[in-house]
């Protein structure tokens, strides 16, 4: 069994569950910090291990593939060993990269071609390859490969790039189901439903997926460019009709808000880059709210961090020593507020399931949406 779903809240799609795999439980819901290149930017394995307490992280498979290359990972064992992680790893299909890289790719029936933005090479993504690059570079659980449709796109492209989508992953599953594991553990395959902010073409990309019965689903192409209200009715539609004992990963997404929106439409997996690229640039996210750690106000706030937090670093560093440390880009500060901001993630995530569990999550989340939500 991969899934196992624990419960589901009396008053709203919330689930609390289990996805086990070989390296290890992801209990749900879950947030994956982003591992791009082999490391979550800033942070050290252990902060992500002890401190953090991430349970899987990302890797991004078009990023991996050009540097250090499939070749250096198969000989170091897979990504577990380059990069030392016991636990799971989940990596995308590349199809996201497809879509921000659009001045330096052409797409066709046979996959993409791009060029390198590190040295310009120019090189192809088929879904065989992709499935290939998964493969070797060891993940616990891979994406089939697919069209990332910008959220503004018109209908007819929509519905072109959905059914481009669809084909891809036809030669996806062929490719995963004659292809091994490599590195003595399962890897399981998660088709990715697309057809842009149109309910139609989401429902008719949602039923083909469920009948494939694989063993999770993800949603791409949302938080892409269309307002939040079409990307929360677009996961309803979705998860309306999703198998209800596998797990539903909303890939990319997103603010803690758009996070416990989801979760309350019944999602189960996150992933994104704001945690540590928003602390980078001086902004984390607390229980009381969202803070620019540049502004002048924190000048000579000698109060910690942030008192309720969880996360070491919480209480050992001011908001003026922190404050200092963005403006001096000494890249401490930038470790600090990365390191918070996923403690905040994996904390928000964790509470939200104590909460379905207790079965009060709808009552909880409005009253933590208060909060989190004021700028400070």
């Amino acid at each position: 069994m991969f899934f196992d779903l624990v419960h589901t809240d009396v008053c709203t799609p919330a689930r609390a569950g289990v996805i086990h795999t070989d390296h290890g439980d992801i209990l749900t819901p879950i947030f994956m910090p982003v591992g791009t290149v082999g490391t979550v930017k800033g942070v050290q394995r252990r902060d992500l291990l002890e401190d953090i307490h991430a349970q899987i992280i990302l890797g991004n498979t078009y990023h991996l593939y050009l540097r250090p290359g499939t070749q250096i990972l198969h000989q170091a064992g897979g990504l577990h060993r380059f990069e030392n992680w016991p636990r799971p790893i989940l990596t995308d299909s590349g199809g996201y990269q497809v879509f921000s890289l659009s001045g330096i790719r052409k797409m066709s029936e046979e996959g993409v071609r791009f060029s390198s933005h590190i040295d310009g090479r120019h090189l192809m993504f088929t879904p065989e390859s992709v499935m290939q690059i998964e493969r070797e570079i060891g993940a616990d659980i891979m994406m089939a490969f697919d069209e990332c449709c910008p959220g503004t796109a018109d209908r007819q492209y929509a519905t072109e790039s959905m059914n481009r989508t669809h084909r891809w992953l036809d030669r996806c599953i062929q490719a995963f189901d004659s292809g091994e594991d490599l590195y003595g553990y399962h890897q399981h395959l998660f088709p990715i439903v697309q057809g842009c902010v149109y309910p139609d073409l989401r429902q008719e990309a949602a039923k083909r997926l469920r009948d494939l019965d694989r063993d999770g689903y993800a949603i791409g192409g949302l938080a892409v460019g269309e307002p939040a209200e079409d990307m929360y009715a677009m996961i309803e539609v979705v998860n309306d009709i999703l198998p209800e004992y596998k797990p539903r990963y909303l890939m990319g997404v997103g603010t803690p808000w758009n996070i416990l929106e989801a979760i309350e439409r019944g999602v189960d997996m996150f992933d994104c880059v704001m945690p540590t690229r928003n602390g980078r640039n001086g902004q984390i996210f607390t229980r009381q709210g969202v803070m620019n750690m540049r502004n002048q106000k924190w000048e000579n706030d000698f109060t910690e961090l942030d008192p309720d937090g969880t996360s070491y670093v919480d209480h050992e560093y001011s908001r003026a020593y922190v404050r200092h440390l963005i403006h001096s880009e000494e890249m401490l500060g930038l470790e600090i507020l990365s390191i918070h901001n996923l403690c905040f993630y994996l904390w928000l995530v964790g509470e939200a399931r104590k909460h379905i569990l207790e079965g009060d999550f709808h009552s909880w989340k409005e009253s933590t949406m208060h909060l989190i939500t004021r700028r400070l």
